[in-house]
């Protein structure tokens, strides 16, 4: 996977527009199309305590998730990407699509706090490296710097 490239075209659609609902929604096309082996991917936006669903990619999905709660209230929790090999092994896993398998959660920040994650879902266990955390990571970090809440 080229995360460079998958950066370089995250950034150029935030140039059109920085707003995070297209930003979001785009870069979650961008994700499902370009990543293999992948079942669902988008955004979950905090929200009064909690996430709520954004823009993503993938069948119907969760609306509320507390935090503290499946991979993804865990992320917003620590503040610290999750990168799960086995969902079902995972305490409080919270199953909105039964044939994911494993999964991948990056906090996304804005003002310091935890404004969003990136979720992404895959029906392979195993299926997210060190090297994918890694180009997430940077990806995240990049959308940091110009999506507009």
């Amino acid at each position: 996977m080229d995360y460079e490239l998958l950066t370089r075209q995250a950034l150029e659609l935030a140039r059109e527009d920085g707003w995070y609902v297209p930003l979001m929604a785009n870069v979650s096309a961008l994700i499902f199309e370009q990543m293999p082996d992948l079942n669902w991917a988008g955004f979950y936006i905090a929200r009064e305590g909690g996430l709520t669903l954004g823009p993503f990619q993938g069948k119907a999905a969760c609306i509320h998730i507390p935090c503290g709660r499946g991979v993804c209230g865990t992320a917003m929790a620590l503040d610290a990407t999750q990168r799960v090999e086995d969902v079902h092994a995972f305490p409080g896993h919270i199953a909105c699509d039964g044939a994911s398998n494993s999964e991948i959660v990056v906090p996304l920040h804005c003002g310091g706090r935890v404004a969003a994650v990136l979720d992404i879902d895959s029906p392979l266990k195993g299926r997210f490296s060190p090297e994918d955390q890694a180009g997430l990571e940077a990806l995240v970090k990049a959308l940091e710097g110009v999506i507009q809440f």
